[in-house]
Order: C-alpha cells, then sequence, then structure tokens
C-alpha cells in the first residue's frame, strides 16, 4: 500500500491508506491523479455513475460529488427542497457551487478518516446523489425534458431512458370517479 503517503503526517499516512483500502476492498472504480486525491466512479441505478473526488489535506479529508448542473427553472423549489434534505442526510450536504451546479459535499478530519467511515461516506454519496437524482431533474427540468419527449417521439426516437418521466410526458387522464 502506502504510497505518496510514505514520510507524510501519520494522520495523513492513515488517511490515505484507509482511503485506497476501502475503495479496493469496494471493488470501486479508481484513479489516483496526485498525490493525496483520489477520483472513484461509484455505480447508480438513475444516475448511471458519479463521479467523487476525495481530497486529503494538512488536516482534513474533503470529498466533493458532482449531483446535477444548475437547474433551468424552478431553482427556489429546488433550493429548498436540497437545504430540507441537508437535515436528514449523513456526512454530506448538498452545495451549490457559483455556476450554480449541484454538488454533494463533506468535510472530515483526518483523525476521524477509518476505512467504515469512508465506506459511510462514499454510501450517502451515492445514496443522495442516486436517490434524488430524477426528483432534481423533475424539479428543475420538466420542460427540457418534455421538449427532448417531444422531439424523440416526432423523429420515432427511443425515450426508454426517459420512462421515469411518463407523468411529464404522457397527458393526464381524467380523475376516476
Amino acid at each position: 500500500m502506502g504510497s505518496m503517503a510514505d514520510g507524510k503526517d501519520p494522520a495523513y499516512a492513515g488517511a490515505c491508506e484507509a482511503i485506497e483500502r476501502t475503495l479496493e476492498d469496494a471493488g470501486l472504480e479508481w484513479e489516483h491523479p496526485s498525490e493525496g486525491t483520489y477520483v472513484v466512479t461509484l455505480p447508480g441505478t438513475r444516475k448511471l455513475s458519479t463521479t467523487c473526488s476525495l481530497s486529503v489535506g494538512a488536516h482534513s479529508l474533503s470529498v466533493n460529488a458532482f449531483v446535477v448542473r444548475n437547474p433551468d427553472e424552478n431553482h427556489a423549489a429546488v433550493h429548498r427542497w436540497l437545504l430540507e434534505r441537508n437535515t436528514r442526510m449523513y456526512g454530506v450536504s448538498y452545495a451549490v457551487d457559483r455556476m450554480g451546479d449541484i454538488y454533494l459535499a463533506a468535510r472530515l478530519p483526518l483523525a476521524a478518516v477509518t476505512p467504515d467511515e469512508v465506506d459511510r461516506l462514499l454510501g450517502s454519496v451515492l445514496e443522495n446523489a442516486d436517490g434524488s437524482f430524477n426528483t432534481l431533474l423533475e424539479m428543475g427540468f420538466a420542460s427540457s425534458i418534455k421538449r427532448e419527449y417531444a422531439w424523440r417521439t416526432s423523429r420515432g426516437e427511443s425515450t426508454r431512458n426517459l420512462a421515469a418521466f411518463t407523468h411529464l410526458t404522457e397527458p393526464s387522464s381524467p380523475p376516476h370517479s
């Protein structure tokens, strides 16, 4: 194991080892582009994959994962939903960058970085990126989804990957009596 963390502060080296062991044990696809930086691909079901960056600093581990780009519409409702979710999530929180794109972010002191904790954080990233993906698309991109559906159907193209949004794309049926 060891690697580039050798010769560094023991907490730094321990954090790097914990991350590497967790990623290996989980069988995840990951890269180590520079010292203290790990980029892992988390497989999902709604969001096909979530790229998550783990960066070991002098005093803390930062975790960042892109969830969805800046919504096209309904910003206030999307941001309120994110803030309400933040109170119920383990270890990570939704954040918005200067472009309005939505991320999950976490910061953990190096002393708390263990394989179990890295696994829990990655699980929380996956649960909150993948689990909320369709809701965020529906809230922030409903008009785009409807346009895409109409364009595809007019050309006879597949709408299979829009199946989760049929309630947005198909005419509503009258209420049952």
